[in-house]
């Protein structure tokens, strides 16, 4: 589905953020991306979604496909079309557009009536409360709440493949554990899914395969669950933290009933 060659990424022809990076993202998979901050998981979104050049960043070397599409010199609209979405680190939400304006936005590249409509119902299946709210002012809601109203809309353009940038940030645990089992959902309904998180537990819990980036270059891949019992991923991104391990949170994330997000 999603295959990414030999890609170097640079800021402003100096500062080199990517270096060298391959990966791929199967159909009907959920990648995860581990990294500290300064790692180049950002940047990798940015790359894959056509939002590089906002960031006056530049690709240097290699190649990002999607199915028989070379995305590298594509604008983030024509992306967008192809079936790749991003949701953004910190969720940008329209905060003084109403929760039913923000979903419509996300739908605005659909011109197919039937399926905005069951683009539709399947955001209020999965957060009932946006249905509830639909007429609200998106910046009063919580932060679990706006972070809902971020995916859903980004599931408004029907994507084959969502980005999801950091989800967890900010939230409280709970929530963290909810965002885990909604993104398991999201796949289980046909939707593949590329993870960029620094909660190790979260991502390891509900991914199928796992990068690890330093400083801008993959120093670890394979199995999530194969991963997430190695020396340096307990030692670097789980650690003693308290929270429940990966296998218990692949047993929430595998159960087939959702949850109702109450954040």
């Amino acid at each position: 589905m999603l295959s990414i060659d030999s890609l170097r990424v640079t800021y402003g022809g100096a500062v080199e953020a990517v270096r060298g990076v391959s990966m791929e993202v199967r159909d009907g998979s959920v990648v995860a991306v581990l990294g500290s901050n300064g790692a180049g998981k950002s940047t990798l979104l940015r790359t894959i979604s056509g939002t590089l050049r906002l960031h006056r960043g530049r690709v240097d070397e290699g190649t990002v496909r999607f199915e028989d599409t070379d995305l590298t010199r594509r604008d983030a609209g024509q992306i967008v079309r192809r079936g790749v979405v991003q949701v953004p680190e910190g969720r940008r939400i329209f905060g003084r557009l109403t929760v039913e304006e923000n979903l419509r936005a996300g739908g605005m590249g659909n011109r197919d009536r039937a399926a905005k409509a069951r683009a539709v119902t399947r955001v209020h299946d999965l957060f009932p409360v946006l249905r509830e709210r639909a007429g609200q002012r998106a910046g009063l809601l919580s932060g679990g709440e706006q972070q809902m109203l971020a995916i859903g809309r980004a599931l408004m353009a029907s994507p084959k493949l969502l980005l999801l940038d950091e989800p967890s940030l900010g939230l409280a645990p709970r929530v963290i554990g909810q965002i885990g089992e909604v993104v398991a959902e999201i796949n289980r309904q046909g939707t593949a899914v590329l993870l960029v998180e620094q909660n190790a537990t979260m991502a390891l819990g509900v991914a199928d395969h796992a990068y690890v980036l330093d400083v801008g270059r993959v120093s670890l891949a394979g199995d999530a669950r194969e991963l997430a019992q190695t020396d340096e991923v307990q030692r670097l991104y789980l650690g003693h933290t308290g929270e429940a391990g990966p296998a218990q949170r692949t047993e929430q994330a595998s159960r087939r009933t959702l949850s109702r997000w109450t954040a």
